[in-house]
């Protein structure tokens, strides 16, 4: 099934810039120069692909603070609000909890703030703060095609909303320069501000990511402060001007101010359609304090991604911790982006780590998803634990299913099924298909501590007529200190075809040098004339057997990493209908009266406690068997079972302690009866107990 059936007229709307230019040349690449490093502070971080918590408003942007009173205080522009009246601003009181919200609509229009511009231009929130029992509001001069926001000012409350003043002669910022204010969210009242000062970021020019050449795109994040008590009066703010002898210098010169954060990133260069594209990714979002944390985060979004940032302190140094795709136009009922993106103080969990992530969104997803209110959806980070690796081997253990603290990473998800490649099911269908000429696809995993990771096992999703395959590279990359690297020593099994013959749900076993890491990945080049690929399930593994169930065996032959003892024939049934489960395995044939087995040495953790199963089913004159481990590569068994005729398939356990071994060998095999013989052995694993 063709996937450009999918791309529809997508329409502008008010705010949140969904209109498709044409005709655009890309000015820049996915990893350009000047972006921000990896962050090695979050370990993992996990955003819902849909809002959970929404309310009976109307409404976009919504920057917030939290009152005195207990309250949350909120604007939105280009809506009711809470109230009945349309307006390009409204000034509301947000009560209750996430998903039980509610609010009233205070104030609106003239009585918000003034438009500095003339007829060509309309108001927007941009910021909110509460300090010293105030509220605080900045208000934008947004040109009604978006494509220059001028003059900004600040209004004050002392009366929690009902009223307000602001220096009606002049805006507070012209020219461009600072003009998107968005003030640090510090908790309740400001309390968490270390002197006492309301601080704000600022950008220049346009006020998010843009597509429209005719104008700067803010790709600098700058800061200023200003006393709590002087917020109105402009020659009190203070601008960040860089660090002398590692603490912050302040300047009241506008046009002394340093970035605190540059990312010149673009991203989407090319689609399909003509759509948005080569977006950047500084924008009005929001900063907030993570005091359970410590840590500063800056949530910023694209018209496909959300941007995440985290920084010890409110300059930096600022490092990037997550962009979380949602992918081209149509977005699905279960799954879409947004604009605006805020994290209010108020609903951060007591250990900092549970959030709510504030984002509206218009109609402009396509599929009739709409989020035009004060909505929310969980969001949330763990610091990364560090330390090393301890997991044993254990062939029963999936990383992807057990590892704590375990998140999907990908490179979109199309459905918005992130949680959906780990459950255990292996005849779904995931894909990233997201309307982009991409060169890259990736599926994997991180974790907040590192594992030792040798094998992943991937199993496709449906194969469409325009992609659904890798079509060339297909590797392993592991992360490290915050960096995706390329694992060593991967195979595939069986091979990888590189086209639609890959699928459907069919698994590739990619294995590797064992290598530490808190994450990990396949990646590879996508293909079909839509560049994506498909997925059911990725499993994640640090095997002690190898091809457990003889699934990768080529021949009829015995190959490695198997290997066999005696004279008598072995070799492997191929589909054979002989198998426990899957399609292959082994057998050993013979009417000698010698040993004969089939053996693996498999890696082991020293001082571990373990459990060998395996299935074998044999003739009824069979005496003599044994199934177990031996210590390195001797002969002498390190602990075993025997066993006699076993007309059906039988499941035998041996528990044990690998005790100063890093190697074992498994063997299952029997002494021979003298005439004719017969062994079958599948599903052989080893398992920590």
């Amino acid at each position: 099934m063709p996937r450009n059936f999918l791309i529809l007229l997508v329409v502008g709307a008010a705010l949140g810039g969904c209109a498709a230019p044409t005709g655009q040349t890309p000015k820049g690449v996915l990893h350009a120069q000047g972006s921000p490093a990896a962050s090695t502070w979050i370990g993992t971080a996990f955003v819902e692909s849909a809002h959970s918590a929404s309310s009976a408003s109307d409404g976009d942007l919504w920057p917030s603070c939290w009152s005195d009173d207990g309250n949350l205080y909120a604007a939105n522009g280009d809506g009711k609000g809470f109230g009945s009246t349309a307006s390009d601003i409204v000034l509301s009181r947000v009560t209750g909890t996430p998903p039980n919200l509610s609010g009233t609509a205070l104030a609106s229009g003239n009585a918000l703030g003034q438009v500095w511009g003339g007829s060509s231009y309309n108001r927007k929130p941009t910021g909110m703060a509460c300090a010293g029992g105030k509220l605080f509001l900045a208000v934008q001069d947004l040109n009604l095609d978006f494509n220059d926001a001028p003059n900004a000012t600040v209004a004050q409350s002392n009366d929690h909303g009902l009223t307000w003043t602001w220096n009606r002669s002049a805006p507070m910022f012209s020219g461009g320069k600072f003009t998107t204010v968005m003030f640090l969210d510090y908790g309740q009242n400001n309390v968490n501000s270390p002197d006492g000062y309301v601080y704000a970021y600022g950008l220049d020019g346009n006020w998010r990511d843009s597509f429209n050449d005719r104008v700067p795109d803010p790709v600098d994040l700058y800061l200023a402060r200003v006393p709590a008590t002087q917020v109105l009066t402009r020659s009190a703010w203070q601008f960040y001007a860089g660090q002398s002898g590692g603490a912050p210098v302040w300047t009241p010169d506008i046009n002394a101010r340093v970035s605190v954060l540059h990312d010149d990133r673009r991203i989407y260069p090319a689609l399909y359609s003509g759509n948005a594209h080569n977006l950047s990714v500084i924008s009005q979002g929001g900063v907030v304090f993570d005091k359970p944390l410590n840590r500063y985060l800056y949530t910023s979004w694209t018209e496909y991604t959300f941007e995440f940032y985290e920084s010890p302190t409110p300059w930096g140094p600022w490092t990037l911790f997550m962009t979380r795709d949602f992918g081209g136009y149509p977005w699905t009922q279960t799954k879409h982006g947004g604009y605006a993106t805020t994290v209010p103080s108020k609903f951060i969990s007591a250990d900092g780590k549970s959030l709510w992530l504030q984002s509206n969104v218009c109609s402009c997803g396509g599929g009739g998803t709409s989020v035009y209110d004060y909505s929310l959806r969980r969001f949330f980070v763990e610091p990364a634990k560090g330390g090393t690796a301890s997991n044993p081997r254990d062939d029963a253990l999936n990383l992807a299913m057990n590892g704590a603290g375990t998140r999907p990473v990908e490179r979109v998800a199309h459905f918005g099924n992130v949680a959906f490649y780990n459950d255990g099911v292996l005849n779904q269908s995931e894909d990233d298909w997201n309307d982009e000429n991409k060169t890259q696809s990736w599926w994997g995993y991180v974790w907040p501590q590192p594992y030792t990771v040798s094998e992943v096992r991937y199993t496709t999703g449906q194969m469409f007529s325009d992609g659904g395959w890798f079509s060339g590279n297909l590797g392993v990359q592991v992360r490290q200190n915050g960096v995706w690297v390329n694992a060593a020593g991967v195979s595939i099994t069986p091979p990888y075809p590189y086209s639609g013959a890959a699928g459907p749900n069919k698994t590739y076993t990619l294995r590797f040098t064992p290598v530490s890491a808190d994450g990990v990945r396949i990646i590879g080049t996508p293909g079909g004339s839509r560049t994506f690929t498909s997925i059911a399930e990725l499993g994640v593994y640090h095997r002690a057997v190898a091809d457990q169930g003889f699934e990768e065996q080529t021949g009829s032959a015995l190959g490695a990493p198997w290997g066999s003892e005696g004279s008598g024939s072995k070799g492997v049934d191929r589909g054979a209908g002989f198998a426990h489960s899957g399609a292959n395995n082994a057998w050993i044939h013979t009417s000698s009266a010698d040993w004969n087995a089939i053996t693996q040495v498999i890696p082991v953790t020293p001082g571990t406690n373990y459990r060998l199963t395996g299935w074998v089913q044999t003739s009824a004159n069979l005496t003599g068997g044994y199934f177990g481990v031996r210590a390195g590569t001797g002969s002498t068994p390190l602990a075993e079972t025997s066993f006699a005729g076993l007309p059906g398939y039988t499941l035998l356990t041996v528990d044990f302690n690998s005790g100063t071994n890093s190697t074992l060998t498994v063997f299952g095999g029997f002494h021979g009866a003298g005439a004719d013989t017969w062994l079958r052995l599948d599903d052989v694993r080893i398992a920590t107990r």
